[in-house]
C-alpha cells in the first residue's frame, strides 16, 4: 500500500512547517493529476534538518527514479521547504517522524 511522505525541515518555526507541507502535497498533487497508488490514504510527515538535507533527499528520489515535488517558498528566497512523494515506506523507515 502507498503513503503519501511529506519530508519538512525542521530548522523552519513550527507554523511555517506546517504550511510548507500543505503546499508540498497540494503542488505534488496538481501536477500528477492521474497519481497512482495513494488515495487520500495515510499520510506521513518526516522531518529533515534543513535546507542542504531535504536537496540530499531530492537527489536521492532522483537516483531511485521515483515521482516527488519540492516546494520553494517565495517570502524566504526561494529556499526549498519540503517534499512530497508517494512511496511503500522502505524509503523512509530510518525516519523520524515530525
Amino acid at each position: 500500500m502507498q503513503k503519501m511522505y511529506v519530508l519538512v525541515r525542521k530548522d523552519l518555526p513550527k507554523n511555517y512547517q506546517a504550511v510548507q507541507a500543505g503546499h508540498a502535497l497540494a503542488e505534488h498533487l496538481l501536477g500528477q493529476p492521474f497519481l497512482f497508488g495513494w488515495n487520500n490514504g495515510t499520510l506521513i510527515y518526516l522531518g529533515v534538518k534543513d535546507e542542504d538535507e531535504l536537496i540530499k533527499w531530492g537527489e536521492k528520489l532522483d537516483a531511485m527514479d521515483k515521482k516527488w515535488t519540492g516546494f520553494r517558498e517565495p517570502d524566504i528566497g526561494d529556499q526549498m521547504t519540503a517534499i512530497a512523494t508517494v512511496d511503500s515506506g522502505e524509503t523512509f523507515k530510518k525516519m523520524r517522524l515530525l
